[in-house]
């Protein structure tokens, strides 16, 4: 998965978080684990907060933390929570408006991109945070 993916930032985040889960973390904190801008960090996570699936304190004794356990927030939760499509079903053409073989063509391959996405989603919540998390990192030591 690409690192600089919001998805992969986020699961990367949860995988972390889940070994330690008491531990608050700040934006600055993951971003300089992570690599990025901690302006992005707090777009990826506040859609987590969004959804329900972290918590953020602010001020001098805050940070971001799980708002439930690890082992029920699945690999879906965080791909549907950040909206962002791995399988792009497009926008109908405007040439598709006029010529009826393009009208339909687009249409079955949007239908079977929905198809795609539909078991995407499925296989992803088949597994959930603590599943991926390993027992430390050798990176960082967590």
């Amino acid at each position: 998965m690409k690192r600089n993916s919001r998805l992969s930032l986020a699961l990367h985040t949860l995988s972390h978080m889940a070994g330690d889960p008491e531990r608050k973390r700040t934006s600055a904190d993951i971003a300089e684990h992570a690599g990025t801008n901690p302006v992005v960090v707090r777009r990826v996570l506040g859609k987590l907060r969004e959804a329900g699936l972290l918590a953020s304190v602010k001020g001098h004794a805050g940070g971001w933390s799980l708002a439930k356990p690890a082992n029920s927030i699945t690999l879906a939760d965080v791909y549907l929570a950040l909206d962002e499509r791995l399988v792009s079903g497009g926008e109908q053409d405007a040439e598709a408006m006029y010529c009826s073989i393009e009208r339909d063509l687009q249409t079955r391959v949007a239908d079977v991109l929905g198809e795609i996405e539909e078991n995407l989603v499925q296989r992803l919540s088949e597994t959930s945070i603590t599943d991926v998390h390993p027992k430390s990192c050798s990176y960082c030591g967590s």
